[in-house]
């Protein structure tokens, strides 16, 4: 059964972007979110095995949404996505409880490479 991913960025480019990469490899796209309000929402509602979370967004931003979905869920599994230049905000986002993160723009290769890593964890 393919792994359930919930896409998390305010750019609905970038949103198609990760969607195409991870369908491409038989990842279920389970929602995706424009804000990370809206991903902690549906975090809650959807449950997925894994959650990609853009750090700069609207509303809340991802680093907030982040610390949210491990109060609730402790075993979340999230992977943070970062333009660069971002280290400070990406070290944050480890340490509230995402577990790798991945550089924008994105290289399909290095984004399997940390879903892989994070689900088998």
């Amino acid at each position: 059964m393919p792994a359930r991913i919930l896409i998390a960025d305010d750019a609905a480019f970038m949103r198609v972007m990760i969607k195409g990469i991870l369908e491409k490899q038989n990842y279920e796209i389970v929602g995706e979110a424009k804000d990370g309000r809206e991903a902690a929402e549906l975090y809650n509602k959807l449950k997925p095995d894994l959650t990609t979370m853009d750090i700069i967004m609207p509303e809340v931003n991802g680093i907030e949404a982040v610390k949210d979905i491990i109060r609730v869920d402790p075993k979340a599994v999230i992977i943070m996505c970062s333009a660069m230049g971002q280290q400070a905000m990406v070290i944050e986002a480890i340490a509230a409880g995402a577990k790798d993160f991945v550089i924008k723009p994105f290289q399909p290769p290095r984004v399997l490479e940390a879903v892989e890593r994070a689900l088998a964890k």
